[in-house]
């Protein structure tokens, strides 16, 4: 038989398990989202880690985060996909790097009860997610299009075009809507490739680098000396092509227009190298996404569809017709 002093040390120690099993029951019940990115280095998607994580902060939810090694990384997305949907993900935002690729690993994932949701780049199909988060970037395209035909006016054109990768969704709805836009060509958002016109003299895929942008615009001067109005898929290329036009003493005969919006892509429009660039928000992208999964957590109520994060033309020399605004309203809302 026990001593009191006995009894009350044994009771002690029970109530103390309890304590600890509930303590580890409740740590457990946290929600966790998922976010995987393209790369961890280009200030876009820095700015979109920086929105997940402020949005998880504020909602107390855990934020895992992973990135491609370079744009294009499909193989690295994957597995961030499968670790966090073991690590317990309820929800997982992508930014695909391969659109196609990637679909595979996305089913598994949502037969798994996880919801997924693209950010910024379109899976194909869009069906594969059960949601969408990003910049309309037909319209981007369509925004520096028009602005590009409005200062060429009736001039003849001489257009080179610095792409991202053939068939990349993001790639192939940009460049059709800059064409759109433009008026070079007929094309439409459903469009799976990169379509053409008469005026394109080069097209060169530069996956968005920087020096790979100043290689290929360097080709394309070789094609043609008198390209006189250059599209490029992100500022990154826009300052590559840039710098190519300016070691050919090119730089100011010829019109360069660009997507993005972040802080060095404004000041190279505020300094004249970018002509206009159409703005889009990581940051929001990133934020609403994450207050979707935390929703959908809490209440059982899945995002569906697709959401426009909005793009604005931003340009030191407004063409009428062209809504635009200024650099100052750039600068001001710019991420990196």
């Amino acid at each position: 038989m026990m001593s009191s002093r006995a009894v009350r040390f044994t009771a002690a120690l029970a109530v103390a398990v309890v304590t600890l099993t509930a303590c580890g029951s409740g740590s457990g019940d946290k929600i966790t989202v998922g976010l995987i990115t393209k790369t961890d280095t280009n200030p876009f998607f820095v700015k979109m880690k920086e929105g997940a994580q402020r949005e998880a902060d504020a909602a107390g939810v855990e934020l895992l985060t992973a990135a491609g090694k370079f744009d294009g990384d499909n193989a690295s997305q994957v597995t961030a996909l499968e670790n966090m949907v073991a690590a317990g993900a309820k929800g997982i935002l992508i930014a695909a790097s391969d659109t196609k690729a990637i679909v595979p690993a996305i089913e598994k994932a949502r037969a798994k009860g996880v919801q997924v949701i693209a950010l910024d780049t379109p899976t194909e199909p869009r069906s594969a997610v059960d949601a969408l988060f990003a910049t309309d970037n037909f319209a981007a395209g369509q925004l520096i299009g028009k602005y590009a035909k409005a200062v060429q006016g009736d001039r003849p054109a001489k257009i080179a075009m610095i792409d991202l990768n053939p068939g990349v969704t993001v790639g192939v709805l940009r460049h059709n809507g800059f064409l759109s836009g433009y008026g070079a060509a007929q094309a439409t958002p459903e469009m799976t490739q990169d379509v053409s016109a008469p005026n394109v003299v080069c097209a060169q895929p530069a996956q968005g680098d920087q020096a790979k942008a100043q290689t290929a615009m360097e080709t394309c001067l070789q094609r043609d000396p008198d390209i006189n109005v250059v599209y490029t898929i992100n500022e990154q290329s826009a300052l590559g092509a840039y710098t190519a036009l300016k070691t050919a003493g090119k730089e100011n005969g010829v019109l360069v227009v660009s997507v993005d919006g972040g802080c060095t892509g404004v000041r190279a429009v505020q300094e004249g190298k970018i002509a206009a660039t159409s703005q889009q928000y990581p940051l929001k992208m990133a934020s609403q996404g994450v207050a979707a999964v935390v929703d959908f957590a809490k209440n059982g109520k899945k995002t569906s569809g697709y959401t426009d994060t909005g793009v604005t033309l931003i340009t030191a020399k407004p063409q009428p017709g062209v809504e635009s605004k200024d650099v100052r309203y750039g600068l001001d809302n710019c991420w990196g």
